[in-house]
């Protein structure tokens, strides 16, 4: 009888290839398929060779060549193909069969297919994977939700291959049923966007305002990653912005400022809005990016208006000490609404989230890895029900301590003309939820007078809801729904 395999692997792109050498490498064996045959063979015959690896041309070998109950990992574009691939797996699986997306799907997809696969005798995990080729290959930030049974069965695997923390802890446990995986995993690409935009707006701040070179940029991020800034995204900034060309250039430079997407940060912006939670730091990181992509229009631009002449007078020392501490009560901010949304959306699909577990999850492997959310999960180890991360003793603390500083960059960014929308996003989220007034009561009176929406009074028990004949000419119905 041949040998049958641990798990199987359905998609050899980056992630795919990095992650079932990863199994391998940890002692595992693999079973490999791909749409393209070529793909396979040179796996096989290449980084896998020698190894116990086998390539399968077809999706029924595949399944016949592995262990029960089969575990068949997908890592491929999200969307109709994960559909498509199901479909095609599904004639030859049997009861208690798992298969785990890897990919970036959209919870609801994933909420869809984990019920239909349960309905089938089936289990299914949705499972956020964050660290990208480097991650894949040496310890990944893994976010599996789905089938909680079906948990217990690859759990072995995944906590082996998962970035360790230095206590030795898995970056990696089990989120919760249905789509919550990859639901957090979307919160993390929307925290993801937001860091990277905060980045990107004190890079702006210190060329454009006090005039340094890139290299000169790169020493400071070298420097604040030896703080409490430590973290891979600033690592990686320090690195990218001294890297030269074989013409001795900086490569960062020469960089068309047109940015991607695939469209996880929309998403987490979307949920946001369905559950009613401010998550405007992350969104206008998401505006900027498609602002960025139209540069013709920006350049056209450019020329019609006239340019904002650049004046600061102080010091070149104390705006970059300001710039570090916006940097990070900013990214404080972004973590505040990314976890405020977790809350809101367990409430919504009944989710028991561990917000702490999830933060340690995110400390090692993946994009956003930082000391930084150590000091997250010791805030919800403390306190479970914590509301909002900015009520904790320490991030309080630490808003109090450099808010000021934020003000101050965010005043002289406005200016000088130099565009700060996270960081401004950040702060305003910031002094409104602070706010025991805000002018909410003549928006809700303008709603009243042109819709009869009603409004509740400060002098009366919530829920209550009144109405007033602004006019004289209305009459005394109202609209039959009302949203706080």
């Amino acid at each position: 009888m041949d040998k049958l395999f641990d798990i199987g692997m359905i998609g050899l792109g980056v992630m795919g290839e990095n992650l079932s050498m990863n199994m391998i490498n940890k002692g595992f064996s693999v079973s490999v398929y791909d749409i393209i045959d070529s793909v396979i063979d040179n796996f096989v015959t290449g980084r896998g060779k020698g190894l116990p690896v086998k390539g399968c041309h077809k999706v029924e070998d595949l399944v016949k060549s592995l262990k029960t109950p089969r575990k068949i990992m997908i890592m491929i574009k999200a969307g109709s193909p994960v559909d498509q691939t199901l479909d095609k797996l599904l004639p030859f699986l049997e009861k208690g069969d798992i298969v785990i997306d890897g990919g970036n799907s959209n919870f609801n997809d994933t909420i869809r297919r984990a019920k239909m696969m349960e309905d089938k005798g089936l289990r299914f995990i949705g499972m956020g994977v964050s660290g990208g080729e480097e991650g894949a290959l040496n310890g990944p930030s893994l976010m599996p939700g789905g089938t909680k049974e079906a948990w217990e069965h690859i759990k072995e695997i995944y906590t082996a291959i998962a970035a360790k923390i230095d206590t030795g802890e898995a970056c990696c446990s089990y989120i919760g049923e249905g789509g919550a995986g990859h639901y957090v995993k979307m919160v993390h690409n929307g925290i993801e966007y937001g860091d990277m935009e905060l980045i990107c707006e004190s890079y702006d701040l210190m060329r454009k305002i006090l005039g340094l070179s890139s290299e000169e940029i790169s020493k400071i991020f070298t420097k604040w990653n030896e703080g409490k800034l430590n973290s891979y995204l600033v690592e990686i900034t320090s690195n990218i912005l001294k890297y030269k060309d074989e013409n001795g250039e900086v490569v960062v430079e020469k960089i068309l400022d047109a940015a991607g997407q695939k469209g996880t940060g929309k998403w987490a912006s979307i949920s946001a809005l369905d559950e009613g939670t401010p998550l405007t730091l992350i969104t206008e990181a998401v505006y900027q990016r498609c602002l960025s992509a139209h540069k013709e229009d920006r350049v056209a631009a450019s020329k019609v208006f006239n340019k904002t002449p650049i004046s600061y007078n102080g010091t070149k020392e104390d705006l970059i000490n300001d710039i570090e501490k916006a940097l990070y009560v900013s990214k404080i901010m972004s973590y505040a609404q990314g976890f405020s949304l977790l809350k809101e959306a367990a409430k919504t699909y009944e989710w028991n989230l561990d917000y702490g577990a999830i933060a340690l999850t995110w400390r090692g492997g993946c994009i956003i890895r930082s000391s930084f959310l150590g000091k997250i999960n010791e805030a919800y180890k403390k306190n479970p029900s914590l509301e909002n991360l900015m009520l904790d003793d320490y991030f309080k603390n630490e808003i109090d301590e450099s808010v000021a500083a934020l003000r101050r960059v965010i005043a002289t960014a406005v200016l000088n003309g130099i565009p700060v929308p996270s960081m401004s996003a950040g702060l305003a989220y910031f002094d409104g939820y602070k706010s025991e007034m805000l002018p909410q009561n003549l928006l809700q009176a303008q709603r009243d007078y042109f819709g009869a929406h009603t409004y509740e009074r400060v002098d009366k028990e919530r829920g209550e809801h009144f109405h007033t004949n602004w006019t004289g000419h209305g009459g005394k119905t109202t609209a039959g729904t009302y949203n706080a």
